[in-house]
């Protein structure tokens, strides 16, 4: 299993940042243009269509189609784990069925002052014959993919800070 982290200083209260990535909308609002991403469907824990938040049990169908001309991929994840405390929040989500064996992504949020610190851990495994041997190159999309994501999050949410 190979780990991807990346960490932002965003000058917004963690209660804007936190209610922003708690919805599908941040999720399209960050995901770059260029992976042709596609929300399909959003469950509810409780098989609820579209839900207002992203809860603990929530299933969320993607699909991606690269540059729009590579071979589209589908992804079903699924919030595993959501917790609100003061001074930090996180959620956390794993692919039920996708392009990777393994991907349990960690968003987490730290409050300080005024600010919220960014941080994205994703744990991940390449499918096989893949596998561990390619991970340099998996990480190489993970970085524009995630640089854009943490940019974007600071573009919308810093305003006139």
């Amino acid at each position: 299993m190979s780990t991807y982290r990346r960490r932002t200083r965003i000058r917004a209260p963690l209660e804007a940042v936190w209610e922003f990535h708690a919805t599908t909308d941040g999720l399209e609002a960050l995901t770059p243009g260029w992976m042709g991403l596609d929300v399909e469907s959003v469950r509810g824990p409780d098989g609820e269509a579209d839900p207002e938040e992203l809860l603990a049990g929530s299933e969320i169908e993607m699909r991606s189609k690269p540059f729009g001309v590579l071979p589209a991929s589908r992804w079903l994840s699924r919030i595993v784990d959501r917790r609100e405390e003061p001074g930090y929040c996180m959620f956390r989500d794993d692919m039920l069925g996708g392009p990777f064996a393994l991907w349990i992504h960690t968003h987490e949020f730290y409050g300080d002052g005024d600010e919220t610190v960014l941080v994205d851990s994703v744990e991940y495994e390449l499918p096989a014959p893949l596998g561990g041997r390619v991970d340099p190159a998996a990480v190489v999309g993970f970085e524009p993919m995630f640089r854009y994501r943490h940019r974007r999050t600071k573009e919308l949410l810093e305003g006139d800070h």
